[in-house]
């Protein structure tokens, strides 16, 4: 079903009986042509692709959970591409414009909101740092804006800006095409429209093995629901990257930590932007149901926990109440943590792995939410044609052993 605000209206008058599941729930078949483990973002856009884009139709979506219910359904929607490197702006960039043709694409409103993305400058240091940013991003085809302390100002009045400020503000980095996305929605979208092209989503579908053939290369996948031999598998699980790959017998230079992130009850419209402060490590936003969506830094200890420490938690919120002294007044609603996948040069890694026939798309630590569409438009165009796409170039596992890293680590600061 196509929808419209035509379909609305109908559905409306036969008293919404009319409509369909978003996607079927098949049984697994004993084979397909690709397999990709994990249900999120990432896997679905990487299933979308290879229908929409290859052709390929014969695939299974494999998700031990609930579809988008890891970390998709768990970042603060956050959607950039300022990054310093040329690499890495080509890379989120292409994400960014995927991202802005989304909802017609998919027939899905992924509710974009491209409100601008503000980086506060708290030093001359910073003043610095920002405009060697600003003129990397021109350098690179991506437009940015430099920002005067008056016009922070203007753009955030509940900004203290004021003699006293704790962390005083001497200007900010803007890029206006950035901003937020809904998080259900894209997971969403890519599920529906992979669906409607034929791609079977497995719900409550655990891997726990992976099948070989004689000259070791990967031929299927061991489930909780039973067997599934293919021809090439794609692992997009963030977090639990590393599980697999000791499944398929080798070791992934990824480290996972808890990233936490919390909102307050909400308020009437007080935040048109997203703001970061990588002085600090604080970044807020206002959703669109009106609470403060507030995040920083990893808990520096690895962990598979979905929930983060009380010590990160005060540290966010008094660097946010010290920057915002009106948001003293609001009452956190609740506080959550997904499971991020950090690479040594804090840069993802897409393309094949040791074992043939895997291939993998992960390590994009904090910032994997705006990097889905090309996240899996890559790892679609690796499973397809079985090289890399010359964006996804760059990521390859081998640079780790060629030493051609990608240091986003200290470049991007909060990766968000």
């Amino acid at each position: 079903m196509k929808y419209s605000a035509l379909a609305l209206l109908r559905g409306a008058l036969a008293g919404h009986r009319t409509w369909t599941p978003a996607w079927r729930s098949p049984e697994p078949k004993a084979a397909y042509d690709v397999v990709i483990i994990g249900g999120g973002g990432h896997g679905l856009a990487t299933a979308y692709y290879l229908a929409k884009n290859h052709g390929i139709r014969d695939v299974a979506v494999v998700e031990r959970g609930w579809l988008g219910g890891g970390n998709t359904g768990r970042n603060t929607t956050v959607v950039r591409s300022n990054y310093l490197y040329p690499e890495s702006a080509r890379l989120y960039d292409f994400s960014l414009k995927l991202y802005e043709g989304l909802s017609r694409e998919l027939n899905f409103n992924i509710m974009l909101s491209q409100r601008s993305h503000v980086m506060l400058a708290h030093s001359r240091h910073d003043l610095e740092s920002i405009a060697r940013w600003a003129s990397a991003m021109h350098m690179h085809g991506i437009e940015s804006e430099l920002l005067t302390r008056a016009q922070v100002g203007e753009l955030l009045p509940a900004l203290d800006l004021s003699p006293a400020a704790r962390f005083p503000v001497l200007g900010g980095l803007r890029q206006r095409r950035a901003g937020t996305a809904r998080h259900d929605a894209v997971a969403w979208g890519y599920a529906r429209a992979a669906d409607a092209l034929g791609v079977d989503i497995l719900q409550n579908c655990e891997v726990t093995g992976f099948e070989t053939g004689a000259g070791g290369e990967v031929t299927g996948v061991e489930t909780s629901r039973g067997r599934l031999r293919a021809g090439r598998i794609g692992i997009a699980v963030a977090g639990h990257s590393s599980v697999l790959a000791r499944l398929a017998g080798f070791r992934l230079p990824v480290t996972s930590y808890a990233l936490q992130a919390m909102v307050t009850e909400p308020l009437k419209p007080r935040l048109d932007t997203v703001v970061i402060s990588p002085g600090t490590g604080a970044y807020v936003s206002q959703s669109d149901k009106g609470e403060i969506v507030i995040g920083g830094g990893l808990d520096l200890f690895a962990s598979y926990a979905q929930r983060g420490s009380f010590a990160v938690l005060q540290s966010v919120v008094a660097a946010t109440l010290a920057m915002f002294p009106s948001f003293s007044r609001l009452r956190l609603l609740r506080h959550w943590a997904g499971i991020v996948d950090v690479v040594h040069d804090s840069s993802p890694i897409i393309g094949p792995t040791p074992a043939p026939g895997l291939y993998i798309n992960c390590g994009w630590g904090t910032g994997g939410f705006k990097a889905i569409p090309a996240g899996g438009w890559l790892l679609a165009h690796a499973l397809a044609t079985g090289r890399s796409h010359e964006l996804a170039e760059p990521f390859q596992l081998e640079r780790f052993t060629t030493g051609r890293l990608i240091d986003e680590a200290a470049a991007s600061g909060i990766a968000h």
